[in-house]
């Protein structure tokens, strides 16, 4: 990673050791430390650094309020692993399990208004606009969880309804972080849209590419199990597209493994990939996925900057783009 991210990196870790939240009850608190220190990519805080420094040379000025995303980003997290019953979070005992549900409720709701009080040294003129973006961004996320939580029983769910979905839970937190950069550096109303409009995006790109890696990923590289969403029956864009382009006895096969509760998990893993490629399916999440990531390109290229000034955001978002786990 180049020098420049290397060095915004530092200056987001002893930001994020600096955040007080609180002090008593220490079970109220420590576990909001104990999640924040967990690390994880800080890709939405440094998208907000990157999108200010396309206009301007101080980044560190706003640091905390970067911060402030990845702490909201992390309160999501403390209370989605609550939901989904996850034991672990990057490779770490999960907050309810090391506490409890209901500290881990709790925790995640002062979380949330820390999220706010970290946004209130903004300048008034600012501060207004700045939480009426947020609150709109914060909403779509809790909208994205639900419709999340009700594919897991519905019988069918439709390409655009799940694309909506990973938009809503995954791709606005990032479109938010970027024009909260432009926001605090007094970048135009049309470039602050581009920017969210490319967060947004690759965002989406980024979610597919997940989905794509679940199935298909060097189970060296990837750091779970290659085959968990299949085991687990999860409605990703290659299940959902295969549903609907299977027909005959390959959606029969298709509906016996789905339909299995007792089954050996490589073989299962096995067959649906077979299903999938008989489909064409990677070819066809190959392509969606680069749709969302040259309609975010294509935003990007409509910023009223400088080009050379792209090219630290560009090669950011490249890596992420070219990562295989």
């Amino acid at each position: 990673m180049p020098l420049e991210f290397n060095k915004y990196q530092q200056w987001l870790e002893t930001e994020i050791k600096k955040q007080k939240y609180g002090k008593q009850p220490a079970s109220l608190y420590e576990p909001i430390r104990y999640l924040m220190a967990l690390g994880g990519k800080r890709l939405r805080p440094m998208l907000a650094l990157l999108s200010y420094s396309l206009y301007k040379d101080d980044p560190k000025q706003i640091l905390p309020y970067a911060v402030a995303v990845e702490a909201f980003h992390n309160f999501t997290l403390m209370h989605d692993d609550i939901m989904d019953q996850a034991p672990l979070r990057r490779g770490n005992v999960t907050v309810h399990e090391k506490w409890n549900v209901n500290t881990a409720i709790l925790s995640g709701d002062v979380m949330l208004v820390k999220v706010y009080d970290m946004f209130l040294t903004l300048p008034p003129e600012t501060l207004g606009v700045v939480l009426g973006r947020f609150n709109k961004c914060a909403a779509e996320v809790c909208e994205g969880q639900q419709w999340d939580m009700e594919f897991e029983t519905s019988l069918s769910i439709k390409e655009s309804q799940y694309i909506n979905m990973i938009r809503q839970k995954t791709a606005v937190l990032l479109g938010f972080s970027l024009e909260l950069g432009a926001i605090l550096a007094q970048a135009s109303a049309e470039d602050q849209e581009y920017l969210k409009e490319f967060g947004v995006n690759i965002g989406i790109g980024f979610q597919l590419k997940d989905d794509l890696l679940d199935a298909y990923a060097d189970p060296k590289k990837f750091g779970k199990q290659v085959g968990g969403d299949i085991i687990a029956n999860k409605k990703t864009f290659l299940l959902i597209k295969a549903l609907e382009k299977a027909k005959g006895k390959t959606l029969k096969e298709l509906n016996y493994w789905l339909a299995q509760k007792r089954f050996k998990k490589q073989e299962k893993i096995n067959a649906v990939k077979r299903i999938y490629d008989a489909l064409d399916i990677p070819r066809l999440t190959e392509k969606k996925i680069n749709s969302f990531f040259d309609k975010g390109f294509r935003s990007l290229d409509r910023l009223s900057i400088n080009p050379q000034k792209k090219e630290a955001l560009i090669n950011f978002t490249k890596a992420l783009i070219e990562r295989q786990s």
